[in-house]
């Protein structure tokens, strides 16, 4: 099975930026897609963007043209730009989708 470690998380202000990474191993092959998830406190777990095996990307259009989702090899990045107060969430790497493998989370908290 794929195992997932996500890193990256913390702090940062409104109009900073910051960058999540998953790391992946084991059998990578046959996901369709890999992709970012968050949920905040009180919240249902959103898809926050996924990028398929061949590098096309979906994004939650509450996140479109502030955060970017890449992937290389057994690498996943999440760009954060601009963020704002109510992209604090934990922030899941998945792999497979909601029925696939999970990541336990890291901690994005917004706030000026």
């Amino acid at each position: 099975q794929v195992q997932l470690v996500e890193s990256g998380g913390g702090l940062v202000q409104p109009g900073g930026s910051l960058t999540l990474s998953c790391a992946a191993s084991g059998i990578i092959f046959n996901i369709y897609a890999m992709g970012w998830y968050r949920q905040a406190p009180g919240k249902q777990r959103e898809l926050v963007a996924e990028i398929t095996s061949t590098g096309s990307t979906n994004y939650a259009d509450s996140v479109k043209g502030r955060f970017t989702i890449s992937r290389d090899k057994n690498i996943l990045w999440l760009q954060i730009n601009s963020p704002k107060p109510e992209d604090t969430a934990v922030y899941y790497c998945n792999a497979g989708g909601v029925s696939g493998q999970w990541g336990r989370g890291t901690q994005v908290t917004v706030s000026s």
